[in-house]
């Protein structure tokens, strides 16, 4: 029987994942990339999100929350 060993880390994920990873609603994650504030990457019709877009988008939560602060 052959198995495939899944990655060590996931390299995209579902908006539906995005949505989980940062604890947010999945409409949330659809606005913020409607408003270009969380980049995806496109292959065929499906918007996926590498985790260094994840990343980004943390870290301009931070920003933003620092300037508000």
């Amino acid at each position: 029987m052959t198995t495939v060993a899944e990655p060590a880390e996931q390299l995209l994920y579902r908006p539906e994942e995005a949505a989980k990873a940062l604890r947010i609603g999945r409409s949330m994650v659809y606005e913020e990339i409607r408003l270009g504030r969380l980049q995806t990457v496109r292959i065929g019709r499906r918007r996926l999100v590498p985790p260094e877009y994840i990343a980004q988008y943390v870290e301009l939560l931070k920003r933003e929350a620092e300037a508000s602060a």
